[in-house]
């Protein structure tokens, strides 16, 4: 039988929602970090960007604990340690996800964001099992080729293998567990907002 201790314990949970670790991928030109911001900005303290380990050196303005976690030629060691949830090599440097920090984020029932490619996003979901995979798409192809034009940063042979590599990368949506379009900012974040509070609420997950 149900005591009033355990349903005092049950109705707290509902009313203090668990923490939660939301990965957000998506091809390049589609929005992700401006989704993102704004989560943050509307989620008032409750939602908060992951924050990376790199082994290069702090640029001008860079914050430790801020913007990166820079942790130097530790990183090599930190991966046999399994400090990283994923972690990657860009040109000379490294980049990570230290676990222990999405742990903690977790454990103060924050919902932390973590932008990462879909490979990545595979990768965090065999390590954190109750993480909740976000894919987004541009409205169109063509929409996504308007963007990357507008930008004017790549040539058109380049534009054309970024948007080849969308059409391949949509192999990955069965691992992922929701698909937004982003087609309006506002109606984006809304719905990640609601995606977010949803699983917050969760009791089925294990």
């Amino acid at each position: 039988m149900l005591n009033s201790k355990t349903f005092n314990s049950v109705v707290k949970r509902a009313v203090k929602p668990q923490g939660l670790l939301v990965v957000i991928s998506s091809p390049t030109a589609v929005g992700k970090t401006t989704v993102c911001k704004e989560l943050v900005k509307r989620g008032k303290g409750l939602i908060v960007n992951s924050i990376s380990a790199t082994s290069r050196l702090p640029r001008k303005g860079e914050q430790e604990g801020l913007d990166y976690f820079f942790v130097g030629r530790k990183f090599p060691e930190l991966i046999k340690q399994d400090y990283f949830l994923e972690w990657e090599q860009v040109h000379e440097s490294y980049y990570g996800t230290p676990k222990k920090y999405i742990e903690e984020q977790v454990a103060k029932n924050k919902a932390i964001i973590l932008t990462i490619d879909v490979k990545g996003g595979a990768t965090i979901r065999k390590k954190f099992k109750n993480s909740v995979l976000i894919f987004l798409l541009p409205p169109s192809l063509e929409v996504m080729k308007k963007r990357l034009e507008k930008r004017g940063t790549e040539t058109a042979a380049q534009i054309k293998v970024r948007l080849n590599t969308t059409v391949k990368e949509l192999e990955y949506l069965k691992k992922y567990d929701y698909l937004v379009v982003n087609d309006s900012l506002n109606e984006t974040v809304k719905t990640i907002e609601s995606i977010i509070l949803a699983e917050r609420h969760c009791i089925g997950k294990k």
